[in-house]
């Protein structure tokens, strides 16, 4: 299973091509408060940018904090979502331990990174990846 994955923020300009390429190219608009990815300042312009982004986590906190099943978890990690099946109620957002399903302000929906690599393209710098996601071989446990 491939994932996004922020390898090279170093390089990083904050031209937020990334953002608006999920913005249009995913969810088919262009706004800045509709994309899965963004990307902020990592505490001034000296010191870079960070891009927010979902981590793909396995279980999924937000996955398990929805109460309609709108964000399902992702085989291999990351989250799928529905649309249809969202009340809005921000749950999913409150569980992310890394800050990166942003609500947006005019509809209250979630947007979080569906891991589609669309972004990676549009990236002048090429701080973005799309690989594959390591595997972590399962603990079986037992004392030595």
């Amino acid at each position: 299973m491939k994932i996004l994955r922020a390898s090279h923020m170093e390089r990083c300009i904050g031209c937020h091509s990334c953002s608006l390429a999920c913005a249009r190219l995913v969810h088919k608009t262009l706004s800045w408060d509709r994309c899965g990815i963004r990307i902020a300042s990592a505490g001034g312009l000296t010191t870079g940018f960070e891009a927010k982004t979902c981590l793909a986590c396995d279980p999924a906190p937000c996955s398990l904090a929805c109460p309609t099943e709108a964000m399902r978890q992702r085989k291999g990690g990351g989250v799928t979502y529905r649309s249809k099946l969202c009340i809005h109620c921000g749950q999913c957002a409150k569980a992310c331990p890394v800050d990166a399903i942003f609500m947006s302000p005019d509809e209250n929906a979630p947007y979080v990174c569906i891991h589609c690599g669309q972004c990676v393209n549009f990236c002048p710098q090429n701080c973005l990846e799309f690989t594959e996601k390591p595997s972590h071989p399962k603990q079986t446990g037992g004392s030595s």
